[in-house]
């Protein structure tokens, strides 16, 4: 397994992040483009490239939280179909083996009796524009050595999230990322849809969690820590420690150490 490193508020610029992840002996770092450092028209490849050559790292990329390709106004879609295949050449570049993203949640209707999801309302047009999405980035693509790895969000837990990650899954490109806090923080009821394509899995975000609290050090909550490690060797998978502190990071590190998941 290899283990890699969110960027986090403390670290700003990439060399701090390869920095901090060759001297915890992670090897790779997470690219967030929630951050406007990581906004792909604001990376320098040629920088990046000598930053991992130097600290022995690679890169992943996690679109944007917010990404939403299915949004119904077709000006706003298009311009996240756009950044999304934007980060696939960039990824193509620095041979990136994975690109990380939500699977929309789309907004809501509060009626006096129920929420209604509008995901779920119009089905047909969020299925529609989720398949455009999926082809164009499975042609972006290519044959490059890349998966694009649909988080689980409460999506998962909607019919309309159901369907929306069969329909990914039918391209080859896109694959699963198991984010067990999101899963913990929603009782657990994302992880019939990760079992159901368990597959596909190719990348988790591991973090502790207890109750509402999520992103918590390794052992600082009540998750079966080792049963989700044992579930990526079995996958061969990617993990990013998703902690959100130097600090917490550094005692998670340690926490594996001490339990000989990770060596070095």
């Amino acid at each position: 397994m290899l283990f890699g490193m969110p960027t986090l508020l403390e670290t700003k610029t990439p060399e701090v992040c390869a920095e901090l992840c060759h001297e915890l002996g992670l090897a790779f770092v997470e690219l967030s483009m929630d951050m406007p450092e990581y906004q792909v028209d604001r990376l320098d490849v040629k920088k990046l490239r000598h930053i991992a050559d130097k600290h022995q790292i690679f890169y992943t990329i996690h679109l944007s939280g917010f990404l939403n390709p299915c949004d119904f106004n077709d000006k706003i879609a298009t311009a996240h179909v756009e950044t999304a295949l934007e980060a696939i050449e960039t990824a193509k570049v620095l041979a990136m083996p994975i690109l990380n993203m939500h699977l929309p949640s789309g907004d809501y209707f509060t009626l006096p009796d129920r929420k209604v999801c509008l995901f779920d309302e119009y089905e047909a047009e969020f299925l529609q524009k989720l398949a455009a999405f999926r082809d164009a980035c499975t042609k972006a693509t290519g044959s490059a050595d890349m998966k694009i790895c649909v988080e689980n969000t409460r999506a998962f837990q909607q019919p309309f999230g159901v369907k929306g990650l069969a329909l990914l899954l039918e391209s080859p490109v896109f694959a699963v990322t198991f984010d067990i806090g999101h899963d913990a923080g929603n009782d657990f009821k994302q992880r019939p849809l990760i079992n159901q394509h368990i597959g596909r899995l190719h990348h988790m975000h591991m973090h502790d969690a207890k109750e509402r609290s999520s992103h918590l050090t390794f052992g600082e909550g009540d998750l079966d820590l080792a049963g989700y490690l044992d579930l990526a060797q079995i996958h061969n998978c990617r993990i990013v420690l998703e902690v959100k502190t130097v600090e917490g990071l550094r005692r998670s590190v340690e926490w594996l150490k001490e339990r000989e998941r990770l060596h070095g």
